[in-house]
């Protein structure tokens, strides 16, 4: 047994994870910042002496992909104090400055004899100077499906009882809570992840590694267009990458670790590089949200206030550090970042001219270690790369339609190459079905709606096809993967030509996107709807007249597909069960803020018309088939089986805007008590079709003695009130 398998079948601590073999790792693959050349001399030259170098906006030189960063979650501006009186004076502002931030790295090694459980673990503990960059750190949370979904043998010794029992009605008790280890031990490896999931301290490589194997924190860079616009080099300007390592069960898979808040690295701009409170608790549970949804997502680990770091957005407020997890987080904007369609510079940013070597290194790591393209050497992967990105965020926006949420920024710097949803800023799911909603008030034109979100994966994929089309077609031309160096001596004709021939596929890759996202679109909505047999007129026939029903009527998107589960062809033939019909199409109008009283003799027609062509699709043949009815009499066993598909896909509990309003608002007012409302409602996001809420006793037997948990739930399952449906967030959050 390797050394790698027997330390992943048991429990590690966060700093005992093992690392990649150096072919598998993007800071050995890829190429670094001139500045951080190499994980040695980012650690000998640029902490001790140039630390600003990390912390200052800069443009990167054109063939580097990243830049090694170590976290640094500290108010911004930086507060340098003056020398005291008795201090001597300051003759090189410069350098004070250097050693004010030198000072405050995190670069004292942990004593080995804290981390001897894993005496062979290939990283060490750096932490900073406690005098100096000491602070409260406040863990909000862990999710539990992320742990065991990506990091199933991390150890996170007595973390979950420190948290304390979910709770939506009694955070300030403590009934069912664990009690905190007394185990020194078991404290120890909880802090540890605490100091390095909140960015205080950071992990690497001991200093006598050397840099084949080395290994140290970093932010990648990319370019990208925002609203339509290019806007240049962006890069992860709060978000650094603290540790890439093996999945237990499939090693050549990797897990990504990256600290979002965590700093300003050289991709900062003008901001501070730090998140809020409020926005990290959004990703957090959406991140999970989506993944229960069974939608292509990166994930979230923790959350970790840092009450005592002031962070000013339209007001000031308190720092948070959120972990994410995911294979890479590589975007479309990653390809733009080595050839824009512009060079331009300002203060703070602008665009480097195009590196093709830098674009091929690039794209053979993203084909061969990311995408896992099945390609022999030599084999041309250009073309394949961009289809096989075309595939997956066709598969993702399907989804997100399909189960109505909005992302907010579709900007193609905010688009995974492996078709995760990334970066949650002012999204929304669905409340009130509107095709044209908006849920970021920064986007004025309507430019990401959820109508037009399809198209802006589109918009995104033509810009990763125009940053490769060069490569693409000197692959045609050569009939094989380019060499290092293809594009040196080359004239402008001839790039030309060849981004001519790459640019050739463009209606190819728009074809397959939206075959992609119109088949998967099909499957979930069938699905929705408790169908099996696939037919083609669904989206005319049934799909779409629902939608349009929603729209007219003014329901609400998931409690309108929850309500058809309930759904029984056979009240519509026999005259015994009118008054079931009739009551059911109540409960189904009834899904609306606007607490309609009997609903209208044209209201109920329709819903007659599109329920008997529902019933039609539900008991034809090749349908009944599928689900075992072939026989007479077993109408109720279908129709139980469908009604238990259909609440497994229809969500019970949607993470609504007025729901994370108020998981916010309690963790801002107690973090310690308000953790426990976000660990249930984690919960809930994590398991999003239990009948919560004592789902279907309301009103009926039992109903006194509903618990006031149940009563919580039951509320926070609701629509909540009518001014907090289409609520818009801005990318400030």
């Amino acid at each position: 047994m390797s050394s790698l398998t027997r330390a992943m079948t048991s429990k590690l601590a966060l700093s005992a994870l093992p690392l990649p073999p150096p072919a598998q790792q993007l800071i050995h693959r890829l190429t670094p910042d001139t500045h951080t050349s190499s994980v040695s001399s980012f650690r000998t030259s640029i902490l001790p002496s140039k630390p600003s170098l990390q912390r200052r906006a800069r443009l990167l030189s054109p063939q580097s992909h990243f830049s090694f960063v170590n976290p640094f979650p500290c108010p911004f501006p930086y507060d340098i104090e003056a020398p005291g009186p008795d201090d001597p004076p300051v003759t090189d502002k410069a350098a004070y400055i250097e050693e004010w931030l030198a000072a405050r790295e995190a670069t004292r090694l942990r004593p080995k004899a804290e981390q001897d459980r894993h005496p062979n673990a290939p990283l060490r503990i750096y932490d900073p100077d406690p005098q100096l960059r000491k602070q409260p750190l406040v863990l909000l949370g862990i999710a539990e499906t992320a742990l065991g979904d990506c990091l199933p043998h991390l150890d996170v010794g007595d973390a979950f009882a420190l948290l304390g029992a979910p709770s939506l009605s009694d955070e300030y008790g403590d009934e069912g809570d664990s009690q905190p280890s007394d185990n020194p031990d078991v404290v120890r490896v909880r802090d540890e992840l605490v100091d390095i999931l909140s960015g205080q301290s950071v992990l690497s490589t001991p200093e006598d590694v050397d840099d084949a194997h080395a290994f140290a924190p970093w932010s990648l860079r990319y370019s990208g267009h925002q609203f339509g616009s290019w806007a240049g080099q962006l890069g992860d300007g709060r978000a650094i990458s603290i540790l890439s390592t093996p999945h237990p069960s499939t090693p050549h898979q990797l897990v990504e670790l990256q600290l979002k808040g965590a700093g300003r690295t050289p991709f900062s701009r003008t901001a501070d590089g730090l998140a809020v409170l409020r926005s990290s608790v959004r990703e957090y549970l959406c991140s999970e949200a989506m993944s229960a949804l069974h939608i292509p997502t990166t994930r979230a680990l923790s959350l970790i206030s840092l009450p005592a770091l002031p962070v000013v957005r339209e007001r000031q407020e308190s720092a948070c550090v959120l972990t994410r997890l995911a294979p890479s987080f590589i975007r479309i904007g990653s390809f733009e970042a080595l050839n824009g369609p512009a060079n331009m510079f300002f203060f703070g940013g602008g665009q480097q001219d195009p590196h093709w070597d830098g674009l091929r290194i690039l794209g053979e790591w993203v084909a061969q270690q990311v995408l896992h393209l099945e390609l022999k050497d030599g084999d041309a992967w250009g073309r394949e790369l961009v289809l096989e990105v075309a595939r997956r965020n066709a598969k993702m926006v399907a989804a997100w339609q399909a189960y109505g949420f909005m992302h907010g920024v579709i900007n193609t710097d905010n688009v995974s190459i492996l078709g995760l949803t990334i970066d949650y800023g002012p999204y929304a799911f669905m409340d009130v079905y509107d095709p044209l909603h908006i849920c970021n008030h920064t986007d004025e034109g309507g430019r990401y709606a959820y109508k037009y979100q399809p198209n802006m994966i589109i918009y995104a994929l033509r810009a990763l096809l125009a940053s490769l089309a060069p490569l693409i077609g000197a692959e045609r031309a050569l009939g094989h993967s380019v060499p290092s160096g293809w594009a040196e001596g080359k004239s402008k004709d001839e790039l030309e030509a060849w981004r001519e021939e790459g640019m050739r596929m463009k209606e190819e890759v728009e074809a397959v996107c939206q075959e992609t996202a119109g088949v998967e679109y099909g499957r979930l909505m069938r699905t929705r709807l408790g169908l099996r047999h696939p037919d083609p007129a669904d989206e005319t026939t049934l799909v779409r007249p629902l939608l349009e029903m929603m729209d007219n009527q003014k329901l609400d998107f998931h409690g309108t597909f929850r309500t058809l589960g309930a759904f029984r062809p056979a009240w519509l033939h026999s005259s015994s069960d009118a008054k079931e019909l009739e009551m059911f199409i109540a409960t189904l109008v009834r899904n609306t803020p606007d607490a309609p009283g009997a609903p209208s003799e044209a209201v109920k027609g329709e819903w007659r018309a599109w329920l008997e062509t529902y019933a039609a699709r539900i008991g034809a043949p090749e349908e009944r088939l599928l689900w075992g009815g072939d026989g007479d009499g077993d109408e109720k066993d279908v129709d139980k089986a469908r009604a238990d598909a259909m609440r497994g896909v229809n969500p019970r509990f949607v993470l609504r805007q007025w729901v994370l309003e108020e998981v916010i608002r309690r963790v801002e007012r107690d973090a310690e008590a308000g953790r426990k409302v976000l660990g249930k409602v984690l919960q809930m996001a994590t398991n999003p079709f239990e009948a919560w809420g004592t789902e279907g006793r309301e009103g009926g037997e039992g109903e006194e003695e509903l618990r006031k948990e149940e009563e919580e739930e039951r509320r926070f399952c609701g629509m909540g009130e009518k001014r907090m449906l289409g609520f818009q967030c801005s990318c400030s959050s």
